[in-house]
């Protein structure tokens, strides 16, 4: 029999449950904000002492009306917290169960792709899915197994909160890290999200990208157009991001040709727009060459990272006239950029090839190479016009001539 105590337990639970069932929307949501305030952080044992043995049958009513409401955000913030602290409780792995029994997993997915929803809400949902991957590995299989990948990708790309940003790469990674079965996916998730407009998100995509190197084994490509793009960002931190993973990924032949290739940019008719607006055709053009020197800038900064990492690409960026290139966008005085960049990196072969240091001597003439020598990261400022005019058209010779030169020098 039980004791008189632990009826008058089970009668309050019921008068709490009925309560429950019978309130409408504001009673509702004040029910939620008492139990966010009396029971956040409490472990599973103290969950089942405060609702008499019961817990699940509230986590049960919770379950059922967020599958009911949360296309249209009826509490929904208050509810999902609430739903979390029965995820997180210690030792409530079986609240976790019943939670993911009424496909709990989906639901928290579908949110995310809900336009109408605040981003509020979508970050609750993520940090309960956390939860669910933080379970182990066949609860981040479950995720991957609903596509959650594309979900979370898709949602890092579009969001507008830097907070759930960020709660999103953590997830990812967690994703990636102890889930061989889906590694690959979820690598390829964050490549999908490079292209997107948000610099946000392909920051932390890029970081992400780089933090699973050690766990991804043969790592799937990304396409040399991305990383370009991402090299000529106009965001600093986006492009660092981006020179960093080339860093450990290393750089295959036709991303090494690509990078010479934007040292020479196209013509200023491709590098920039001189359009009036159709509302003001009359507004003065501004000469914005955007992507072609942002590019030429961030090729002449990655040539030299990646040359100094190794001398088997270095000597092969040579062979693609690497050398000519950063004289082109040293001669690039519009774009002060592509000047520092390229002298930093010219600097590096100079020093390093004797045969590259005297046909750029022969280049520049006795006083501007010293003074190149002395200071690569300001004497392009002393250069006039015409010398900046012959450094960008000048024709250092040939990498097959350079190499006869080295031959004869050994």
């Amino acid at each position: 029999m039980t004791s008189v105590k632990e009826q008058e337990a089970i009668r309050k639970l019921m008068v709490f449950l009925q309560e429950w069932d019978s309130a409408h929307k504001a009673a509702r949501s004040r029910i939620l904000n008492n139990f966010i305030k009396s029971n956040d952080g409490k472990t599973e044992p103290e969950l089942e002492l405060e609702f008499s043995q019961g817990a699940s049958l509230f986590l049960a009513r919770l379950t059922a009306w967020l599958r009911m409401t949360y296309t249209y955000s009826t509490c929904l913030d208050k509810l999902l917290k609430s739903i979390g602290i029965f995820l997180s409780a210690a030792s409530g792995r079986r609240y976790l169960i019943e939670f993911l029994e009424i496909g709990g997993v989906l639901i928290l997915l579908e949110i995310l792709g809900l336009n109408h929803l605040k981003e509020d809400n979508k970050r609750e949902s993520v940090k309960l899915l956390q939860l669910v991957a933080n379970a182990g590995r066949k609860y981040k299989e479950l995720i991957c197994e609903s596509y959650g990948v594309r979900s979370l990708a898709e949602f890092l790309a579009t969001s507008n909160s830097a907070e759930a940003q960020e709660d999103v790469q953590v997830l990812l990674e967690s994703l990636g890290r102890g889930n061989p079965k889906y590694q690959n996916q979820v690598y390829k998730g964050l490549v999908a999200v490079l292209p997107c407009a948000s610099p946000r998100a392909q920051q932390l995509a890029l970081q992400t990208l780089l933090a699973l190197q050690d766990v991804v084994g043969e790592v799937p490509s990304i396409p040399v157009e991305l990383v370009l793009g991402m090299l000529g960002s106009v965001r600093l931190e986006v492009q660092y991001e981006a020179a960093q993973l080339l860093r450990a990924r290393g750089a295959p032949p036709a991303l090494l040709k690509a990078l010479v290739a934007a040292l020479t940019p196209p013509g200023e008719e491709a590098l920039g727009s001189c359009r009036g607006t159709p509302e003001d055709p009359t507004m003065l053009c501004l000469k914005e060459p955007v992507l072609g020197y942002i590019q030429q800038a961030a090729a002449a900064k990655a040539v030299g990272v990646l040359a100094k990492e190794s001398a088997e690409v270095a000597e092969e960026l040579i062979q693609l006239e690497v050398v000519r290139g950063l004289m082109v966008a040293v001669g690039n005085t519009d774009h002060a950029a592509s000047q520092r960049h390229a002298s930093i990196s010219l600097e590096y072969f100079v020093r390093t090839f004797p045969f590259v240091e005297e046909r750029i001597k022969a280049a520049l003439g006795h006083t501007l190479f010293q003074q190149f020598m002395d200071s690569p990261e300001t004497w392009y400022t002393k250069m006039d016009p015409v010398q900046a005019e012959e450094l960008a058209s000048n024709l250092v010779d040939s990498p097959r001539d350079m190499a006869r030169m080295q031959s004869a020098e050994g």
